[in-house]
């Protein structure tokens, strides 16, 4: 009795928390590429961290959506998931959506150390000044291992499939409620740790322009203080809220990292219903609070940002004053 009221527990906190994680990724991705739309309309031309958040807002807008669409079909039609061809679709859709989302993180992270970062280094110099090449040839990379990941994935769901062939067939003759339906949408997610492999390759990524980007102020801290000019210039600024930036994305990366490892140790020790929710909460936790973050970071986003509120809170008034 214990172990199911925990579980129905689980159950309706990961409800609620996915829930509450589909509406406010809508609400922030939604709102990071609609400003930097409407100003590239207004100004005829967009920067290039523009280009990268837009893309990053609707791949995140992309996994928020398939996951939303992916609870209501099965809901309404928990049929269609009881075959392997719906099961690669959900598979691969979900790869490709959260590949995009981590990786174009990733490029946003190297796009900043690469504009603030100070080295001498020649090999970092053409770096620098080939930063747009740069990041789409770690886009042309990223795609590289997402094919490959969406090969291991298959051949593990085969495998899967193989090894479990006579439970699932006696499975699906009796796969009539939701939660056994949901169960057969993610039967792969066994195979965890294969995804989390790739996961850590654009985190370690991350995590060496986040190093190199320390190095890089302490540097220039130390030229400073020999030179007798202020700390706080321009430069250390741009490091500063690089770092922020950086430091906020790894945190909530290595969160996101955790989480899965959690998922992977309940494996078997819950319903599998419970797990499922949990690994989609948690899968979501990641995108939508990065954007928020994004937006705190980002000056224009910012602005846009406290004009919203401003007008929101100034229209009530307004009402009134139209009002009988």
């Amino acid at each position: 009795i214990f172990s199911q009221t925990m579980n129905n527990s689980l159950w309706f906190a990961s409800s609620i928390t996915l829930f509450m994680e589909i509406v406010t990724g809508t609400l922030g991705n939604g709102f990071v590429a609609l400003v930097n739309i409407m100003d590239w309309v207004k100004r005829g031309k967009i920067s290039s961290v523009d280009q990268i958040l837009t893309a990053l807002a609707f791949s995140r807008l992309s996994l928020v959506w398939s996951v939303l669409i992916c609870i209501l079909v099965s809901v309404l039609c928990p049929h269609l998931f009881m075959t392997l061809e719906m099961l690669i679709v959900t598979e691969v859709i979900w790869i490709v959506n959260n590949h995009f989302s981590i990786w174009l993180a990733t490029c946003l992270s190297i796009f900043y150390f690469l504009k603030v970062a100070i080295f001498s280094n020649s090999f970092f110099l053409y770096l620098k000044w080939r930063v747009k090449k740069v990041v789409l040839a770690m886009l042309l990379v990223s795609l590289i291992l997402l094919i490959l990941n969406i090969v291991v994935k298959l051949a593990c769901i085969h495998l899967w499939i193989d090894s479990h062939e006579g439970n699932m067939r006696y499975s699906w003759r009796n796969l009539t409620q939701f939660p056994r339906a949901l169960l057969f949408t993610n039967a792969s997610h066994v195979f965890l740790p294969t995804n989390s492999m790739f996961m850590f390759i654009p985190f370690t990524v991350s995590l060496v322009a986040f190093l190199l980007l320390i190095f890089s102020l302490w540097k220039h801290l130390r030229k400073m203080q020999v030179s007798a000019n202020r700390p706080r210039d321009a430069s250390t600024v741009a490091h500063m809220k690089a770092l922020q930036t950086g430091f906020s994305f790894l945190l909530l990366y290595a969160i996101y990292l955790l989480f899965i490892v959690m998922v992977i140790s309940s494996l078997g020790s819950v319903e599998e219903t419970v797990t499922i929710f949990f690994e989609y909460s948690s899968g979501l936790a990641f995108p939508t609070s990065h954007s928020f973050v994004l937006i705190l970071g980002n000056r224009k986003l910012r602005q846009a940002t406290l004009s919203v509120l401003w007008w929101l809170r100034c229209r009530p008034k307004d009402m009134d004053t139209l009002g009988p």
